[in-house]
């Protein structure tokens, strides 16, 4: 397996050097964007139903407040386009950094944000704008940082590098989970009142220590060489359509593995609580999987690197479509051991393995010329639906603490879909990067 851009061992050595780097931002970023979307969902699980919206049935203000947590999901693939121009034109860095800031950014915001109480039907309203600013930048953030990444490591390691990102996620929901910790021990009336302001207000540390981060980043040599060239493409989004539209439906299809994760993060909290497990107990459960993730998907990605993307990411879904089920039953009986080793076992185990290959699977299924627009849009599609799946589960389930079957069923069936792009992709773990992705119209 020979990288036509490495042929010396101080080129490979420089290369490293980048590669870490990028992988460290790729951690930062991934570390923002999932602390962020976490605290809301966090919040939007404990707090947000009795804040933001009106008094009166408990269960359509917890479906409220999870279709504000959705509403960022239908913003991602605005944000995709948007940015995945921006990062197919302009170039990788300066796009995720402004993604970077608009997360960061607007996360503070929604923790000095007025309650229902304060400001009436203009909490809410301003809650989905800051929303949808949140969607907008998760929409390109990840695709970004993926490509960057991959685009950047040396040869037989384009899995291990990226990693760092979703191993950033991990950590992102740790600290969420963490932050959250003291907030759900306060009293109801001081959580309501103030205590769940903080966990947004502390969002502005990670964000700075990224920011200083991602500013420092080069642009991928494999990006510069096209750009120099005069040979980047007008409209990015328009050519990924016309040379890669199997492509963009396979990452469409296996983007739906995140719904196991969005699930047991969102929807599996609430419902916990609802059966009599404590909001406590739940975030340590998310804290020992995730954990535990931050170092077993970039062992996951070592054995793609070697084995081959398809492997592993295939009995990914399949274990996590398996082992829902269990999840979902140990915490109706409230048999709080099993829910620690089920959690573990996905989160760190079945779901790590599908995780930590698709931030250089996708990227490496485009031409550099449209792979973030490609990488970028197809995610977002799959994520879309994974983000309004807390909202059908918890109707279906109906606040039946023993009707938790549709739930796991939702799961099981995007694990089908996302097992069909697998089986449909093409297997990328041994093609040269200037070999990725179908030729795109008027090349050089």
């Amino acid at each position: 397996m020979t990288d036509p851009d490495v042929r010396t061992p101080e080129e490979q050595a420089r290369r490293l050097k980048r590669a870490k780097k990028a992988a460290l931002a790729a951690f930062l970023g991934g570390a923002l964007e999932y602390y962020d979307f976490f605290v809301y969902a966090t919040a939007a699980s404990l707090v947000f139903s009795k804040i933001f919206f009106p008094s009166g049935n408990p269960t359509v203000a917890l479906i409220s407040s999870f279709a504000t947590f959705g509403v960022a999901y239908v913003a991602r693939p605005f944000g995709a386009v948007v940015f995945g121009h921006l990062g197919d034109r302009l170039g990788r860095k300066n796009t995720l950094v402004l993604t970077l800031v608009l997360m960061g950014g607007a996360t503070f915001l929604i923790g000095v944000l007025p309650d229902f109480h304060a400001a009436g039907y203009l909490a809410p309203i301003l809650l989905v704008v800051l929303r949808l600013c949140q969607g907008l930048s998760a929409g390109a953030e990840t695709a970004g940082a993926s490509a960057l990444t991959m685009e950047e490591s040396p040869v037989g390691r384009r899995a291990f590098f990226p990693s760092f990102s979703m191993s950033g996620i991990s950590t992102g929901i740790v600290l969420a989970s963490l932050v959250f910790l003291p907030v759900a021990a306060m009293s109801e009336a001081d959580r309501l009142a103030w205590g769940w302001r903080i966990p947004f207000w502390c969002s502005i540390v990670v964000l700075v220590v990224a920011y200083l981060v991602r500013r420092s980043l080069e642009e991928p040599e494999v990006f510069e060489e096209k750009a120099e060239h005069n040979d980047l493409v007008k409209l990015p989004v328009a050519d990924m359509f016309a040379t890669h539209t199997p492509q963009f439906i396979q990452v469409a299809l296996m983007s739906f593995e995140t719904v196991t994760n969005t699930f047991m993060q969102s929807f599996g909290l609430a419902y916990a609580v609802s059966v009599g497990i404590p909001a406590s107990t739940m975030l340590w459960v998310s804290i020992v999987g995730n954990v535990v993730a931050i170092g077993t998907q970039p062992l996951a990605a070592m054995l793609s690197d070697r084995f081959g993307r398809k492997p592993l990411f295939i009995t990914g879904i399949i274990g996590s479509a398996i082992l829902i089920f269990i999840y979902f039953s140990s915490i109706s009986t409230k048999n709080v051991p099993l829910v620690f080793l089920t959690s573990t076992l996905i989160t760190a185990g079945t779901y790590a393995m599908s995780n930590a290959i698709y931030p250089a699977w996708f990227a490496e299924l485009f031409n550099v010329r449209v792979r973030y627009s490609g990488m970028a849009i197809g995610l977002q599609i799959g994520i879309l639906c994974a983000g309004f799946t807390p909202l059908l589960g918890t109707a279906l389930v109906g606040g039946v603490p023993s009707n938790w079957g549709p739930a796991a069923w939702i799961v099981a069936g995007s694990s089908v879909l996302a097992l069909i792009g697998a089986i449909w992709g093409r297997e990328t773990f041994r093609t040269p990067i200037h070999e990725l992705g179908n030729k795109v119209r008027g090349s050089k």
